[in-house]
This record gives C-alpha cells, sequence and structure tokens, in this order.
C-alpha cells in the first residue's frame, strides 16, 4: 500500500480557500426601514407603507443568499420613501400657502365693509 494521505480539508466550520461562504456576498444593503416608518408617520401613509414592506424584505433577503433580490429591494424601498417625503413636504407647503394666501385676503377683505 501506497503511503495515503487524507485529502487536506478546510477545519470544521470554515470554509475551503477561495470560496465566498454562502449568502455573505457583500455588506447588507441599507435597508431604509427607519426613514420609511418616519415617512409613513410625518408625510404620506401610502408610499411609506410601500416604503416599510419593501424594507422589510431586504434582511430576509440577504439572509437567506439572495443578495440581487435584496439591492432590489433597498432600491424600491428608498424610491418609495423619497417618494412619499417629497410629496410629504408639498403637501405641507402647499397647506402653509394655502392659509397665508387666505390669512392675507380674507385680512384685506375685513377692510371694504
Amino acid at each position: 500500500m501506497e503511503d495515503q494521505k487524507p485529502q487536506e480539508q478546510a477545519p470544521f466550520g470554515q470554509q475551503p480557500f477561495g470560496q465566498t461562504p454562502f449568502g455573505n456576498q457583500g455588506p447588507a444593503p441599507k435597508n431604509w426601514l427607519v426613514e420609511s416608518i418616519l415617512v409613513t408617520l410625518f408625510c404620506c401613509l401610502p408610499f411609506g407603507i410601500a416604503g416599510i414592506v419593501n424594507a422589510a424584505n431586504v434582511n430576509s433577503k440577504y439572509a437567506m443568499g439572495d443578495y440581487a433580490g435584496a439591492q432590489a429591494a433597498s432600491q424600491a424601498a428608498g424610491k418609495w420613501t423619497k417618494i412619499g417625503f417629497f410629496i410629504g413636504i408639498g403637501v405641507y407647503v402647499l397647506y402653509i400657502l394655502f392659509f397665508v394666501v387666505l390669512g392675507f385676503g380674507g385680512a384685506m377683505m375685513s377692510n371694504y365693509r
């Protein structure tokens, strides 16, 4: 019998040289969860909810090893959060502008009696 050596294997719990661990293809993408919750509370409810749903999918997809899916969910969560934020800011500006114009108009009309 020839001198047989066992194949060199990586120690238990470590990946063989040159292989990436399962599900860890880079840093986790931003999940936008806090921003989505704040947009839901203060700006625009429907777009904030869409942001929360996509933000919740980011971590679960990343944990399953679906890095491309996690990246897509992160981009969708960011998109809906930003849309909700800017629509909410626009509504607040129009609301304030409406009452300022209405207030000045009411003050001007009181002089005509």
